[in-house]
């Protein structure tokens, strides 16, 4: 896909580069994606609209496992719960319950917790 350059007069048409999405670099929107599966209220979200039954989306988070590794681990601002989240979307059963309330609210309960008592939940 071509996007249009302007050089002060002229548009010049240039090609887009495949790992630059609306102003940000694909591991940018992917980091802020897995961080966000440290909110259990996400994850419950993604349950209710069927996302967690789609095999595509659980090979995605598969692939986001690579936030474990060492390089990459230090720029998840909840290392933990973000983790966590990850390899507890892996099991089926998990995605199911995802739906509902009182997981959800026991996910946000031991986060809280675990915040407030100087823990990091891994």
């Amino acid at each position: 896909m071509e996007t249009l350059e302007t050089n002060g007069t002229t548009p010049t048409p240039r090609l887009r580069d495949p790992d630059f999405y609306a102003g940000y670099t694909r591991f940018q929107i992917e980091l802020e994606f897995v961080q966000s599966l440290s909110n259990p209220l996400y994850i419950q979200h993604l349950a209710l609209n069927k996302y967690l039954d789609d095999p595509a989306f659980i090979a995605y988070l598969a692939y986001l496992e690579y936030f474990r590794r060492p390089e990459y681990l230090r720029f998840l601002l909840y290392p933990g719960p973000t983790l966590r989240a990850l390899e507890l979307l892996q099991q089926e059963h998990f995605r199911k319950d995802a739906v509902t309330p009182a997981l959800i609210e026991a996910m946000a309960r031991e986060g809280f917790e675990a915040a407030t008592s100087g823990t990091t939940g891994i």
